[in-house]
């Protein structure tokens, strides 16, 4: 392996931060072996993990939450998602976290990469299960980097916004940062092309012809990739389903994993995303409720039935009765491709169309609270709307942001209206 120095190793993991802390360890010649959360073993090994490390101060300032944080240059096991977690998923990071690794086909570093520090508007609802069960952490949004096995990361604190101008508190990092390092593993191939693009499930086929009759204007169902044919390791997730009424709203994201994926790297991103909202976030299952790539295809998010009114964890405030659509990739400066915006037309087309909705309507949704609108106020929506409408955030970027004028005109032409 390649050898870099490591960097000096003031731990800050969270089962340390009611003890003392131990003096810093001498630099080596080769780098600490990482925490992983992965079981051991070949095996375990080609099926995916995820190493988890503890990152160190950068300072003199060695206290738990130290202004500067990060790892120096480090020789890993192979991985392609990164993203970096903390244990208080109450507590915001204001700052700045940057990445770069090593390619491992070439050798060469990447540049510096930032990670979205603010991911907390992607979530489930206060006060349901999900969010209380003890395992939720706080997090950045993941960035896809493709196969690499060499990692640095940096992380400064800001001051945070609105802070008193008289007497500004001294920036802190919030506890237990830790970098996560994503393989998705490869996946298991279905035994027929049906598994990964089958027109409805068994539990389906006798409820959609059904309503199909009594909502005339539900848009064909288009063909979805389902968790099978994109290698979803089901023993991840929790077992059973939880569902809410009906789909009154479809919320439209971007994952901002960044965009530098082929297409046919499209179920590993999303393996990835898969083990980092639940191995590392703490979610019980994928978050979103459906996937989009940058060519078009469509696929089955959060497990329990596409038809289904599946509650997810994708916008905080607004999960119940409402469907949350991701378009794999960030879409803040670059714009939506045709095919991505035609499979996001088609999609919501069908689904709300399923519950009697109009792509290019109005409804209400009360919300679950959040920054945007307390709990329990009912909030008038598009049926179609950027999760920016029901939270203060920059997804799903403007770029795409600007074009779900065009979504829902396409959907309801999909509807035939």
């Amino acid at each position: 392996m390649r050898g870099f120095l490591a960097s000096s190793t003031g731990v800050t993991c969270a089962a340390a931060l009611a003890l003392p802390l131990a003096p810093p360890a001498a630099a080596t010649t080769s780098p600490a072996p990482p925490v992983t959360r992965a079981a051991a073993g070949p095996e375990a090994y080609a099926a995916g993990g995820t190493q988890s490390l503890p990152l160190a101060s950068r300072s003199s300032d060695r206290a738990p939450g130290a202004a500067e944080q990060g790892l120096a240059r480090r020789d890993v096991r192979p991985f392609s998602l990164v993203g970096v977690v903390w244990d208080d998923p109450a507590t915001e990071l204001h700052g700045r976290v940057e990445v770069r690794t090593r390619a491992t086909a070439t050798g060469a570093w990447s540049g510096w990469r930032e990670l979205e520090a603010h991911n907390a508007d992607h979530a489930a609802d206060p006060g349901t299960p999900e969010s209380t069960s003890g395992r939720v952490r706080g997090a950045t949004a993941p960035l896809w980097v493709g196969e690499s096995d060499g990692v640095e990361v940096r992380v400064r604190a800001e001051t945070t916004p609105g802070a008193a101008r008289t007497a500004p508190a001294r920036p802190r990092l919030p506890g237990g940062l830790r970098l996560e390092l994503v393989d998705p593993g490869k996946a298991v191939p279905p035994p027929a092309d049906r598994a990964r693009t089958e027109a409805a499930d068994p539990a389906e086929l006798a409820v959609l012809p059904a309503r199909q009759k009594t909502k005339p204007h539900a848009g064909p169902r288009p063909r979805i990739t389902t968790r099978r044919g994109w290698g979803a390791d089901e023993k991840l997730r929790e077992k059973g389903f939880v569902y809410t009424k009906k789909v009154k709203a479809a919320f439209v994201h971007h994952s901002d994993t960044g965009n530098n994926y082929r297409c046919s790297q499209a179920p590993s991103v999303i393996r990835g995303i898969y083990r980092y909202h639940v191995n590392s976030m703490g979610w019980r299952d994928l978050g979103y409720n459906f996937l989009v790539d940058k060519c078009g295809n469509i696929y089955e998010g959060r497990a329990g039935g596409v038809s289904k009114p599946v509650l997810g964890a994708h916008t905080l405030g607004f999960n119940s009765n409402s469907v949350g659509i991701a378009l794999l990739g960030t879409y803040s400066s670059k714009k939506p491709s045709s095919a991505a915006l035609k499979a996001i037309a088609r999609l919501t087309a069908w689904k709300v169309g399923l519950y009697g909705m109009n792509p290019q309507g109005k409804t209400y949704l009360k919300s679950g609270g959040g920054n945007l609108y307390p709990k329990g106020e009912k909030v008038r929506l598009n049926v179609i709307s950027g999760h920016r409408d029901g939270f203060a955030t920059n997804c799903p970027g403007k770029k795409l942001y600007a074009k779900l004028g065009t979504a829902r005109a396409k959907a309801a032409a999909y509807q035939g209206r």
